[in-house]
Parts: C-alpha cells; structure tokens; sequence
C-alpha cells in the first residue's frame, strides 16, 4: 500500500481524447452511423447505410471483453512503477532519489499536451487508433523485455551501490508515458467500438481494467516477489526468493504484450466498412492546431484562470503525508508487500464511495463537499505523522502485531473516503461547469490542472525530506547519520 494519489490511480486521470470544438460537432452529426461501426452483429446496418441501434450487450461481448483487456494491459506498467519506489525503499534510497522517480507518475497528468495529435494524426488504411494503440503496446513489450535483462543492475541487486535512480526514471517515464498514449487511442477507440447504447460500458471496463491491472502489477507482483510472504503463506519449505523476481515479471508480461498486440493487429479490424472520407492531413494538422488555441482561450478567461490555481495549490497541505507515510513506514521496517495486501479490502470501498458520495455532489453546488472534506485531509495528515512516529515502538522481533496492521487499515480507509469526497466533488464541479460546445476539451483541461496540482506537490515533499529530517546515530560518535552511508557506519 503506497498512502499517496498516485495508488488511487483513477484520480482524475483524463478519459477522454481531446477533440476541437469542429471535429465534435461533426461527430455529434455522424454519431448514428459512426458509433456502431464495430458492431458483431451482421444485420446492424439498414439498406440505406444508416445503423440499427443493438439491443442489450450480448452482440457486443467480445468489444467489451477486448476493451477490458487493453485497459488491464495499461494498468500493468502502472503497477509496476507504483511498487518500484517500495522496493528502492527497502534498499535505503534516499528521498531525494524518491522525488527523482515521482516524475514517472506525471505524464498521464500531462497527456493534455499530446492527446490532439493522437487523436488526429493517423494512418487512414491502418486505422485511426491502431495507428498508435499497436506501436504504443510493441514499445511497451520491448521496454519490459529490456528491463527484464537489465533491471537487476539498476536495482543493484547484488552489488553494493545504491540502485541507478536516474535510469529507473528515465526507463519508467518511458513507460508510463507510452501508457498514458495507448489510454488516449483506446479511449477514443471505445466510441467506436461499441455501439451508441452500449458506449457507457466503455467507463465501466476503464475503471475495472485499470484496477485490476495495477493491481497485478503492484499488490499480487509484490506479494510473489517477497521470500517472507510466499515462506509463510505459499511454501511448505522456506526459500531465499520469493516465487517471482521483477525480472520474472517483466518478462512475462513483456511477452503477453508482444503477443496480444500481434494478435490485435492482425485479427481486429477497426472499421468493418471502408471509410470514403475526405478528410486532408492539412486539414487534420489545422484541427491539432485549432484543439491547442481552444485550450489557451479557456486557460484566458479569468474564472477558469484563477480555479486552476486553486487546484494547483489546494493540495500542498496534505501532500507530504500522502507522499511519504508509505515509505517511513517501510524505513520503520514495515514488510513492503503487507503494505501493498492492505490495499485489497480497500477496493470495495473505492467502489461504492463514488457512488455514495454522489448523491451529495449532484446538486447545485458539489464543491460545498470539496470544502467540507479539506480539514478532515488536513487531520488525516496529522494522523500520518502521528503512525510514522508510533510504528518504531510497536515492532517486534517477529514483526508488527495485528492490532497495528488494523490500525494502519482504519487510516487507510478513513484517508479513501476524504479522498473520494474531494475527488468525486471536484469532477463533479469539471462537468457542472464545462461548457457543452467544447466539453471535452473543457473537462480534460480541468482534470489535467487537478492530476498536476497533486504531482508536483508530491514531488516536492519527497524532494524536502531530508534536508528537514534531523537524525541522531547509535554507536558512531561524530556522525550526522545524514546519509546513507553514514547510517550505515553505526549499524
């Protein structure tokens, strides 16, 4: 369990391409035909082109089960990178070296910047999505086979050296940065895929995949890769290792992508039907560039500038402790993957709490939520601080008692619903507000400015920590216990 925004991965995270106020209009025009495009059934379309609305999701089954499965894909990178920082943790990484790899979580709170070309810019023969879905997946099995081989090194696994931060970052931006792009291209594809009625499971397979896929790729992977866990619970006779390395790890998951890109590419067709559009890559460039004049007219207006600072600036407050409880506790001695177990009786919650909550956001004034819930944050902070101070003194030689894990899971919990009420409340005001004509651009806009004002925030507690952190060393008369290596001299 990693207490920070970044777990709660469906914050805010953007859903929708972007799209010029023009190429929505003619989208709207064209919805009846378009949005059924990819419909299994034969008879869908009428003698004088136009297309039948499907009844139910039976016809629709294997768009929804293919949806679903990109979506888990995308969360897979994801995972993976949430439980690095763990991991660098248990190796006594500094946390400047911490705020180092946070800016791999930024590019989906960027992907505003380069969602209009994937959305415009394609092969027409290939199709509009697989264009960049099918590249963007081959990078993405490539990155995990390469790191397969290499990731040890960067660990430092077996050497005495702190791990390679720096290339970390850099192969992990990467990824989650390709992530972010596959997101843009099937999101937009799943308004194709499936038919207008059905369009709304598209949300449902998002926020499902997603979860589950960041769940493979954090929760389950850190609970293999743990000798501890897998000797207690999954062995008969202890071993060293877990079941798994990240290796391991990475290299499955690079072959199911390589492999199920390939079967994407060849098998799915985009568009049943041969499209005899007119449409001009000048044309196209021109809707890029009208999408990025569009933002920067909305960013002018005055109320829309000064509630973006407010979302830059309104979670400074909470940002240390959502940042960095995770990783004192684990410096506490903590075990990482019972951590990460926590976060499974958490997903019940993160379910129904958007749902309960919305029923106070859908009035005519959702932020009055945002507003009540901010103290309760701020206390909750407190309260972080407060268990990172008490987990030294409840150790035991055979590790943390149950109480103490029961204590971390109330925290957890009460942290999830604050959270969700600020959350839930903030989308809630995006849609209130956006302007019809140009919604989605308008909404994505927002939730970009809302995923950003909690990253650098973040980034910039780890970045504080130690210089702000006053240590006293046992055992090394002299010695600061400043860094790393001094900690070390008085073990």
């Amino acid at each position: 369990m990693e207490l920070s925004e970044s777990v709660t991965h469906k914050n805010g995270r953007l859903r929708k391409p972007v799209v010029s106020s023009s190429d929505m209009g003619e989208r709207e025009s064209k919805l009846e035909v378009e949005c059924d495009e990819e419909a299994l059934l034969p008879n869908s379309v009428r003698a004088d082109g136009q297309v039948k609305a499907c009844h139910g999701i039976k016809g629709e089954l294997g768009n929804v089960a293919l949806l679903l499965f990109l979506y888990v894909l995308q969360g897979i990178p994801l995972g993976l990178a949430g439980s690095i920082p763990l991991i660098m943790q248990s190796k006594n990484v500094s946390y400047k070296d911490q705020a180092y790899f946070s800016f791999v979580f930024w590019p989906f709170s960027l992907k505003l910047l380069w969602a209009p070309l994937v959305d415009s810019l394609y092969l027409r023969r290939f199709g509009r999505r697989k264009s960049w879905l099918v590249p963007t997946q081959y990078l993405l099995g490539l990155f995990m086979l390469y790191l397969s081989v290499t990731v040890d090194a960067m660990l430092q696994t077996d050497g005495q050296s702190g791990p390679d931060v720096i290339t970390l970052t850099a192969v992990f931006f990467m990824l989650a940065f390709l992530a972010a792009t596959q997101d843009i291209a099937v999101d937009g594809w799943a308004l194709t895929m499936l038919s207008r009625e059905n369009v709304g499971y598209a949300s449902t397979c998002n926020s499902v995949g997603q979860t589950a896929g960041y769940f493979l790729g954090n929760v389950l992977f850190l609970a293999l890769e743990s000798a501890d866990f897998c000797n207690k619970y999954l062995r008969f006779e202890p071993q060293e290792r877990g079941i798994v390395t990240l290796s391991d790890f990475l290299y499955l998951w690079g072959i199911v992508f390589m492999v199920s890109t390939t079967l994407v590419a060849v098998l799915k067709k985009e568009n049943n039907r041969h499209h005899h559009t007119k449409k001009k890559p000048k044309e196209e460039t021109q809707s890029v560039m009208e999408t990025y004049k569009l933002l920067l007219s909305i960013i002018k207006m005055p109320t829309v500038f000064t509630f973006c600072v407010l979302l830059l600036t309104a979670k400074i407050g909470f940002s240390a402790a959502d940042a960095v409880t995770g990783l004192k506790l684990v410096e506490a001695g903590v075990p990482k993957e019972q951590l990460a177990l926590l976060a499974v009786p958490m997903v019940p919650l993160q379910i129904l709490l958007p749902l309960v909550i919305s029923k106070y956001t859908a009035g005519p004034r959702p932020l009055d939520v945002f507003y009540k819930a901010f103290p309760f944050r701020l206390l909750i902070g407190l309260g972080y601080a407060l268990l990172v101070w008490w987990t030294p003194s409840v150790r035991q030689e055979e590790g943390f008692p149950v109480y103490y894990y029961a204590v971390v899971l109330l925290g957890y919990a009460v942290h999830q619903v604050a959270l969700y009420s600020m959350y839930v409340a903030c989308m809630a005001f995006h849609a209130k507000v956006s302007d019809p004509v140009i919604g989605g651009t308008y909404m994505t806009l927002l939730n970009t400015v809302t995923n950003l004002g909690g990253n650098w925030p973040s980034t910039l507690a780890l970045w504080l920590v130690d210089p702000l952190t006053f240590k006293e060393c046992q055992g090394a008369p002299g010695q600061t216990c400043g860094s790393v290596e001094e900690a070390g001299v008085s073990v």
